[in-house]
């Protein structure tokens, strides 16, 4: 589970980006911690780099495959 320590810096988003799965090895739509909707196991990615790919991790059988999804990301200030 991601962590944060000052609330204060977060800001809670509705944002659709956070709704949508990702499959392993395609493009990461946004920077940011992205989790295993299966068994939790979360990494880094940056926009536009690949997301780990099926072999990252194993889950065991009967779990499923994995699938990404953002937990959380930034936003820019122009």
């Amino acid at each position: 589970m991601a962590l944060y320590k000052y609330s204060q810096l977060l800001q809670e988003s509705t944002h659709e980006a956070f709704d949508k799965l990702h499959s392993p090895a395609t493009a990461a739509p946004y920077s940011g911690v992205y989790r295993c909707e299966v068994c939790g196991h979360e990494v880094s990615s940056t926009a536009g780099h690949p997301l780990p790919p099926q072999n990252h991790h194993q889950h065991r059988p009967g779990q499923g495959p994995i699938r990404w999804r953002l937990v959380v990301t930034h936003t820019s200030q122009n």
